[in-house]
């Protein structure tokens, strides 16, 4: 039968695709796993978990520990490395068989390669570092209640041209940050969506999850003809990254650093050291080039939750506070005492980072003696 991503009611379940390299588990997968199991269970359906690759069985029973009821492992040696050809080419007979209502990808290096070709091959909608995903339309207003200015007790949400509830609504940020934008993918399956590491909740590992998932090992072709590339060598890079998602505590600065910048950043990168943390930064001192991008927390940055996350001359737009605003506990540092980022903290300092950071730095270092 030909695969036609428009007859709607052939597809069903909820697909992650499980990023593995050199047999290990990307760790943002199982934060998407554990949004896919939320998604499933509004859509009354299973959560699948495809993994492509060689020799990566023992992955399985991770993946049903976070939500997976079912991994379809496409085992091959020509999949033990990525390469856009192979894997597009093994998705694709997966989608086509088994047809799957959504598919997500993490919007890493591999997923934002993979997940384009995979669409224009199965001529559907891909939206593209998603920051928030709902089906159910209830949890999606209460969404926009929270994060959004729409006035949605008087806003229409039917509409005559698809079903609204059970679509997925897959929000994303647009305008370079300024304004988050809802995409459904209504005409065609699976409707897919890469999704930015760092924005899902983490469920907890379930043992029961895991003794109970099913493995299963369909049947596809895939042969020296689908190899168009040869990978030749495998070098890792030793350029040192910063982990923000990663971090239990970040100093973050903005736009009050402006009067001196290096002092302000060697203020910051001193309480940060201080506390075992990491430097991060608003979108205005990434665009002035005070910081390379990799430090940038945000909508358009990284999304982080943090033991401990202290903001330095940070106003508080929407975009910042919508990257940090989870973290367990917020402290704020602002010359103005209406700044929005004392909206969200949990301790507000009303003065001068410049005079400010360093007794922070002072205090932290007698408390640790």
């Amino acid at each position: 039968m030909t695969f036609n991503s428009m007859n709607l009611d052939e597809f069903h379940d909820v697909w992650v695709f499980a990023e593995q390299r050199q047999g290990e588990l990307m760790p943002a997968v199982l934060e998407l796993v554990s949004e896919g199991r939320k998604l499933a269970d509004e859509l009354h359906c299973e959560l699948h978990a495809v993994l492509p690759g060689h020799d990566v069985d023992s992955l399985a029973v991770t993946l049903g520990g976070y939500g997976a009821d079912k991994v379809l492992i496409y085992d091959h040696e020509l999949l033990k490395n990525y390469r856009t050809e192979t894997y597009t080419e093994v998705i694709a007979q997966a989608v086509e068989a088994f047809k799957p209502e959504i598919l997500l990808f993490v919007a890493s290096n591999i997923g934002r390669d993979l997940a384009p070709r995979c669409a224009a091959r199965l001529h559907t909608g891909l939206c593209a570092d998603c920051t928030h995903l709902d089906v159910d339309l209830g949890g999606y207003i209460d969404f926009l209640r929270k994060e959004s200015s729409v006035d949605v007790d008087n806003t229409n949400f039917e509409s005559k041209m698809f079903d609204v509830e059970r679509n997925l609504k897959m929000t994303r940020p647009a305008f370079g940050g300024h304004l988050m934008a809802t995409i459904v993918c209504p005409r065609f399956r699976p409707a897919m969506a890469t999704v930015r590491p760092g924005v899902m909740k983490l469920r907890e590992y379930s043992s029961e999850k895991a003794a109970a998932v099913q493995v299963e090992k369909p049947a596809f072709r895939l042969d020296e003809s689908d190899v168009q590339t040869d990978i030749i060598e495998i070098v890792k890079s030793t350029r040192k990254q910063v982990d923000l998602i990663g971090a239990d505590v970040i100093v973050s600065v903005g736009q009050g650093i402006a009067r001196d910048v290096d002092k302000g950043l060697a203020l910051a990168a001193e309480l940060a050291d201080e506390l075992g943390g990491v430097l991060g930064a608003t979108r205005a001192v990434i665009d002035n080039g005070w910081l390379s991008a990799d430090h940038q927390v945000g909508q358009t940055g990284k999304t982080v939750r943090p033991k401990i996350y202290i903001a330095l001359g940070i106003s508080g737009a929407i975009q910042h506070k919508s990257g940090m605003q989870d973290s367990e506990c917020i402290i704020a540092v602002n010359k103005a005492e209406n700044a929005p980022i004392f909206e969200i903290a949990d301790y507000g300092i009303v003065g001068d980072l410049f005079d400010v950071a360093p007794k922070l730095i002072e205090e932290f270092r007698k408390a640790k003696q």
